[in-house]
């Protein structure tokens, strides 16, 4: 059991009427302290004798002292003895023993007052990571018989229509209905500009309306949303230990014996000496030493402080739409030194688009366009689809079409104003007789040739496109140093090796199956010190996830199986988040590093003066409970940061 300072009234501390009853016994203490100090300097008569002063000091100590010998008692109980509450009873008992009552009081008045500010501060941090993320609204305007009723999100069932009004948080996962609408998606993907969504696209729980109302048909139940599953894994994240938390929990465990040991050294090695050697040994001056000593091991600022940063770690990155599984996760990703990028809708949308027209002599590019978009209007086709989307782009008219027929394998013919139009590949031309020019070697897409009244017209080159922001993911991966970037996909060899020339990757392996990506990612892994990241989205992605060092998935376009095998998620689907979970991970490294010199310089510098006699137990118990403060308020700041190219 970890000796954390959390344990320490850890129910009352998040309720209004325990905080208060702790700041009555606080106050209590201190006021009975104070004033004990004040008439011991006025040497008030009634005062003077040693057995008034230890009972009002006494009743100065109880109110602060009798909770933590609770917690002291119950430890050992479960076999753990040597945890920070027995450390500060032993201290405090011993400096009764020896006269100095006020100190007495104050190790343990500074300690619980220290210990107050703790809790509440993880429990701030805890709130402000639950606020950020759970932002479901409490109610759900659902149309039942044509009317609005408002219910609990959780009694709308899968199927179900919903309105959103404008600037209402969306209760459920679904799929708009009626016209287009813009959303904010800030909650679940740190994104500040609104996205528009269009008709039969989905939305999801957590993002806003913000121009219009909105009509969704629910999808699924309120349990399984997306921002349900969200708060689910980061809630989860907790339970996985980063190595430093493992690291503090191991060295709490030996280190807090190892300082009672000392302490006791520190008293018993002088007085052993004193008898070999004879010089003047006082007792009372090397328990004070000893006590000392035992005041400033506690190891609390470690054990608080690290969890709460990579709790922050997790909060910070979740705020930018970057899920971690758990702090290792985050430790993890600072180690990766190999990036694989699955292609298709992870460095590219997944979406078909027109990259160039090839006309014949005498027909221009707006006839041809109107020519292949009006015979594959009626295709539910990625490709014709893609077609039909690029002519409407480019306001041409689509003409009606008569007499479609698709062929299986080759295309389609339709009738359009009287001539026969053909739309397909090169040999749906060549059946019926019409010659097409060979396509270049180097095709890095897919051609879907026309013909017009019995003449070749043209061909139209397709391909899946970049995402926006792939150049700039690459880009400041190679600024954080990573340079061993490379692209597996089940595309052709020439179309991997044209995405990667653009996107400056030198390394691009096409024609593969999911178990030739698995077969390179267990390659890669035989050089034992390589650190490989895997980044995919599809279902055939999950293994090579699983078997990389870190898996990242993509969140609103992956499949189920990727987001749940991966141990990283990117809710906007970006591959620039990559570089910023990267960063985040370093920024959390960073402070855990941070906060581990800072409390063990600080303790380390103490232990020495104190075994000296060169500190008080007042500056003891100050360096104890600011050292845990100042940890605790560095790890905090990473729930501050906004995770940016600078870091």
């Amino acid at each position: 059991m970890s000796h954390c300072h959390c344990n320490h009234h850890h129910g009352e501390a998040c309720h209004p009427e325990g905080c208060r009853k702790e700041w009555i016994r606080l106050a209590l203490s201190a006021l009975l302290l104070l004033a004990g100090i004040g008439l011991t300097a006025a040497d008030v008569l009634f005062f003077r004798p040693t057995a008034v002063r230890l009972a009002w000091f006494l009743a100065a100590y109880l109110p602060v002292g009798l909770p933590v010998w609770k917690e002291a008692w119950e430890e050992i109980v479960h076999g753990d003895v040597f945890n920070e509450f027995t450390l500060m009873s032993i201290a405090t008992i011993g400096a009764f023993c020896i006269g100095q009552y006020p100190e007495g009081v104050a190790v343990m008045l500074f300690y619980s007052l220290g210990e107050l500010f703790q809790e509440k501060a993880v429990h701030r941090a805890r709130h402000s990571i639950r606020a950020l993320l759970d932002v479901r609204p409490a109610t759900a305007t659902v149309i039942r018989n044509v009317h609005a009723v408002a219910v609990h999100p959780k009694d709308v069932r899968p199927g179900e229509v919903i309105e959103v009004k404008a600037g209402e948080r969306v209760p459920l996962d679904g799929v708009l209905t009626g016209e287009a609408a813009a959303f904010d998606t800030a909650a679940l993907t740190g994104e500040s500009l609104p996205r528009t969504i269009r008709p039969g696209e989905e939305v999801l729980a957590g993002m806003i309306a913000t121009d219009r109302v909105a009509r969704l048909a629910v999808t699924r139940p309120y349990e399984d949303s997306a921002l349900s599953r969200i708060l689910r894994m980061v809630q989860d994240a907790s339970e996985r230990k980063a190595p430093a938390e493992l690291f503090i929990r191991r060295f709490a465990r030996v280190y807090t014996p190892a300082v009672t040991g000392l302490a006791a050294l520190i008293v018993l090695l002088p007085w052993v000496a004193s008898l070999l050697c004879p010089f003047s040994y006082v007792f009372d001056d090397w328990l004070y030493r000893g006590l000392v000593f035992l005041v400033i091991s506690c190891p609390c600022a470690l054990v608080v402080s690290i969890p709460l940063s990579y709790f922050g770690g997790i909060g910070a990155a979740s705020g930018q739409g970057i899920l971690f599984k758990g702090g290792n996760y985050l430790d993890a990703i600072t180690h990766i030194d190999t990036i694989v990028f699955d292609k298709t809708g992870t460095l590219t949308k997944g979406v078909f688009a027109v990259q160039r027209c090839e006309c014949a002599l005498g027909v221009d590019e707006s006839r041809l366009l109107q020519a292949v978009a009006t015979a594959e209007q009626s295709s539910t086709h990625p490709i014709a689809k893609a077609i039909v989307r690029h002519a409407q782009e480019r306001g041409i008219r689509l003409l009606p079409a008569a007499e479609a027929k698709e062929c299986a394998g080759y295309g389609l013919e339709a009738a359009v104003q009287g001539e026969t139009v053909l739309v397909g590949n090169r040999r749906l031309l060549e059946k019926h007789g019409i010659a097409t020019p060979e396509a270049p070697q180097q095709a890095e897409g897919t051609f879907v040739y026309c013909a017009i009244g019995g003449q070749y017209a043209g061909s139209l080159l397709l391909a899946d496109t970049l995402k926006d922001d792939a150049p700039q993911a690459i880009r400041a991966l190679k600024a954080l140093g990573i340079e061993n970037i490379q692209i597996l996909s089940g595309d052709k060899q020439e179309i991997v090796a044209n995405f990667a020339a653009r996107l400056g990757i030198d390394q691009a392996y096409g024609d593969l199956l999911p178990q030739d990506k698995l077969q390179h990612i267990g390659q890669l892994k035989r050089d034992p010190a390589r650190r490989i990241a895997f980044v995919g989205d599809g279902i055939n992605d999950a293994p090579a996830l699983a078997l990389s060092h870190v898996g990242i998935a993509m969140g609103r376009l992956g499949s189920d199986a990727a987001i749940e095998t991966a141990d990283v998620v990117l809710q906007t689907d970006q591959p620039s988040r990559i570089a910023t979970a990267i960063r985040t991970g370093r920024r959390t490294r960073d402070i855990v590093r941070q906060n581990i010199v800072l409390a063990l310089g600080i303790k380390l510098a103490v232990l020495v003066l104190g075994a000296c006699g060169w500190v008080s137990l007042w500056a003891a118990v100050f360096a104890d409970v600011g050292t845990a403060l100042l940890a605790i308020l560095n790890a905090m700041r990473l729930m501050k940061l906004k995770i940016t190219d600078k870091i």
